[in-house]
């Protein structure tokens, strides 16, 4: 099983994505810089967190113009899991292939230190190890955290249940509804700004992270046979 951690200039977290799923999940990761266009044979994609191209412009904007994006968007519409953390789920919000964006933190600052999370749903390939309704402590660390969307949006993203996580307590930058990750509407492209590769295991203080990158273990197990998105 091969996952794809992709390193664009400025991304900070990609060798610790790589560690969790290498020592800890016990899956092949290798890196993929940002330039590369073919995604083939990844069974999923990593879109760590960072400060891709400095946050010039806005966070994530230059980054979802690279072109492994490209190849990221064709490997998403054939059904493959994609993971944004962070910087990541910036980029894929810039990229469009999740709606909606992410502002300033409400108290315009950086906000670092764990926060609870609540678990929303445990149907989806990244959740399905959680339990529903589970409340999960995870680190944050982003100046630009804060989820919006317009009215039409987020009444359709509750409606269909696309909230997958949502802050339990304090909201720690003014997310909309306490919004603390969206998954797209095939269920396969999921982004959060807590990071789960930072509280993978033990000696990090926590390990509620670590099943979210399990069950994606767990999902491409059961559907390597039906797989598309291995092939070009």
């Amino acid at each position: 099983m091969r996952f794809g951690v992709v390193t664009f200039p400025g991304s900070n977290c990609d060798a610790d994505c790589r560690w969790v799923l290498e020592k800890v999940v016990g899956v092949e990761a290798e890196p993929v810089w940002h330039e590369e266009t073919d995604l083939t044979g990844l069974d999923a994609v990593v879109l760590p967190g960072g400060f891709s191209y400095g946050d010039y412009l806005r966070a994530g904007a230059i980054a979802a113009t690279s072109p492994v994006m490209r190849a990221v968007r064709e490997f998403a519409a054939r059904g493959g899991l994609v993971l944004g953390i962070c910087n990541g789920f910036q980029i894929l919000l810039e990229a469009r292939l999740l709606p909606g964006a992410l502002l300033t933190n409400l108290q315009a600052r950086f906000r670092c230190g764990w926060v609870q999370v609540r678990v929303e749903r445990t149907d989806t390939p990244f959740t399905s190890r959680y339990r529903p309704g589970e409340v999960l402590r995870m680190p944050i660390a982003h100046r630009e955290g804060r989820y919006h969307v317009d009215p039409a949006t987020r009444e359709r993203l509750e409606a269909t249940g696309r909230v997958v996580f949502r802050y339990e307590g304090e909201n720690p930058n003014g997310s909309l509804s306490g919004i603390a990750g969206i998954c797209n509407e095939a269920g396969n492209v999921l982004g959060l700004m807590p990071h789960p590769e930072r509280c993978a295991e033990g000696i990090l203080g926590g390990e509620d992270g670590r099943r979210l990158f399990e069950s994606m273990v767990d999902w491409i197990r059961t559907h390597r046979r039906e797989a598309v998105w291995r092939r070009s």
